[in-house]
């Protein structure tokens, strides 16, 4: 099945044509936590850079049995960072969603998820991978989830 597109309030971040959309509440950390992927340097654990494809609200089009996430073009390229405002950063393009990232409380977050948990999108099963954006390595958890070969593919 083709077609369905929702506009949704959400992030969404992308490494290697990969992307996760990061929700939650207002003010709860979505664009705190997409900056410090941004910023994520590669490692032998982050293989591949971190690109912004949309801040605050994300286009998702789902096209036969994959969920792809774009920017409205008046926010292409466009990151609210906290206390600074409105800053350009390098943009992705449209990628396909392999990832759901869901904040939550500390105590709310799994410590080993088996099976993981789902969020239905469009039709579609993505994994959700719950973190609490303000821990020290909840950019990094993202990421290596994000880039996860192991990760449980999107379903029907």
């Amino acid at each position: 099945m083709d077609g369905g597109l929702e506009r949704v309030h959400a992030t969404a971040i992308a490494a290697d044509g990969r992307a996760a959309l990061i929700f939650g509440a207002s003010g709860a950390g979505k664009s705190d936590l997409a900056l410090r992927c941004l910023s994520l340097p590669l490692s032998s654990l982050i293989s591949a850079p971190v690109r912004l494809v949309s801040d605050d609200q994300v286009l998702l089009e789902r096209r036969r049995d994959g969920l792809w996430a774009a920017a409205p073009a008046t926010l292409r390229g466009k990151l609210e960072v906290r206390g600074l405002g409105i800053v350009e950063v390098e943009a992705a393009p449209a990628s396909e969603v392999v990832l759901a990232v869901e904040l939550a409380a500390l105590a709310e977050v799994p410590r080993l998820p088996d099976p993981w948990p789902q969020r239905r999108i469009l039709g579609l099963r993505v994994p959700v991978l719950k973190v609490w954006a303000f821990e020290a390595s909840a950019a990094q958890k993202v990421v290596l989830a994000l880039l996860s070969r192991s990760l449980p593919a999107v379903q029907p």
